[in-house]
């Protein structure tokens, strides 16, 4: 197939008109992050908070395509969303595949106090939800579906999501990492209720409380000493009886006054109805249980970056985690990377969303110096 591209501007794709239905309850199955029921109680009345305007889903359209755009933006967090919203505003049109978690990680945790622009706070899911409508306001059309499969062989690059098939002359690659999980019901359940994978995010609500940190590598026993700064007490537990940390951060964990190490143990449940009360904890050596009470606990047993669709398409470290070349660029021409796909170190929001910005701005520019010389091509070919 041959692509011809005319001289001068990047050729945009009409944008859609912004979708501008009334705002939908979290619990709404036709809800902007495809039916996830969140209910933190921000009123405090047991009515789930509603979020703020948001537009209604979009579906995958399997019936028909591909579906066309300048721009494809691979996730929809704080990375994929900002990249959208400045795609748009450039007016390349921008198509995001949400994911299998729209709106990312922050859709799993309540209270965000450290974006900049709220200072009361927000909860995570109504944070996203005006992401993704200051997105759809310029233009940004957003599809609840993941991608499974990529080309990036050639341009125009292809995804397919649900059966559809999308084609783009750039990509951005923002599909995240997912926090690892012990996988416990109760775990689940009290997630947002002083369950987190996330001691920066919420270490502040456990100010002279008690908590538990579970994990052995270096990110457990940073957050522990993190967590420090505002818990009266920290109980770091670890399955093993050797840490895997490095053994400067394992000697400030265990000369630090403040931590109480638990070696040789697992968790087997998260105590408490509504809120954590504590950890029920089983001894490898003998089996013995025990309580141990606790208001806060804490998962840092790692992250997965969300990068099985491109594994054959782009170079990951040894982490896991895709490389970056020249600020946001992959090593293919006119595919970016933005967010915590590749970043193991700060994984907040607000750096997320600023490599989308860098990312959106670099695939702006790329298209923009590409297209001259790609119809120059076209003519002599």
């Amino acid at each position: 197939m041959v692509v011809v591209l005319a001289l001068g501007p990047v050729p945009r794709v009409p944008a859609a008109h912004p979708n501008t239905r009334p705002a939908l309850p979290m619990s709404d199955t036709t809800s902007p992050f495809g039916g996830l029921t969140i209910d933190f109680g921000a009123a405090g009345d047991g009515v789930a908070a509603p979020l703020a305007a948001a537009p209604v889903a979009t579906p995958a359209d399997a019936g028909h395509g591909p579906h066309e755009t300048n721009v494809l933006i691979l996730g929809s967090g704080p990375a994929g969303l900002t990249a959208a919203i400045y795609a748009a505003r450039a007016n390349l049109a921008p198509i995001v595949l949400a994911g299998f978690q729209p709106g990312g990680q922050l859709t799993i945790t309540s209270e965000v106090e450290n974006y900049p622009g709220f200072p009361e706070g927000i909860q995570g899911p109504e944070l996203m939800a005006r992401f993704r409508q200051q997105a759809e306001r310029f233009g940004a059309r957003v599809v609840d579906a993941e991608a499974d499969r990529v080309d990036f062989s050639s341009r125009p690059f292809r995804a397919w999501a649900a059966g559809a098939e999308y084609q783009a002359q750039a990509v951005i690659v923002a599909t995240g990492a997912s926090a690892l999980w012990l996988g416990l019901d109760s775990e689940e359940r009290l997630r947002g209720r002083g369950v987190s994978a996330c001691a920066t995010c919420d270490g502040f609500f456990f100010r002279d409380k008690a908590v538990a940190v579970v994990g052995g590598g270096d990110t457990a026993l940073e957050e522990a000493l993190y967590l420090t700064r505002f818990a009266s007490k920290v109980h770091l537990l670890h399955r093993r009886y050797e840490f895997r940390a490095s053994r400067i951060v394992q000697a400030r964990v265990e000369s630090h006054p403040g931590i109480e190490i638990h070696r040789g143990v697992t968790v087997e449940e998260v105590l408490g109805e509504e809120v954590v009360t504590g950890v029920r904890l089983r001894d490898v050596a003998t089996g013995a249980t025990r309580d141990l009470p606790v208001e806060g606990f804490f998962v840092a047993i790692g992250h997965r970056p969300n990068t099985a669709p491109f594994e054959s398409w782009l170079e990951k470290d040894e982490k896991g985690y895709l490389v970056v070349e020249h600020e946001t660029h992959s090593r293919i021409e006119g595919v970016f990377i933005a967010g915590d796909v590749h970043d193991h170190r700060y994984r907040q929001a607000v750096t997320a969303a600023g490599d989308g910005c860098r990312a959106a701005i670099d695939a702006e520019r790329w298209l923009e110096e590409h297209a001259p010389a790609e119809a120059a091509a076209a003519a002599t070919g």
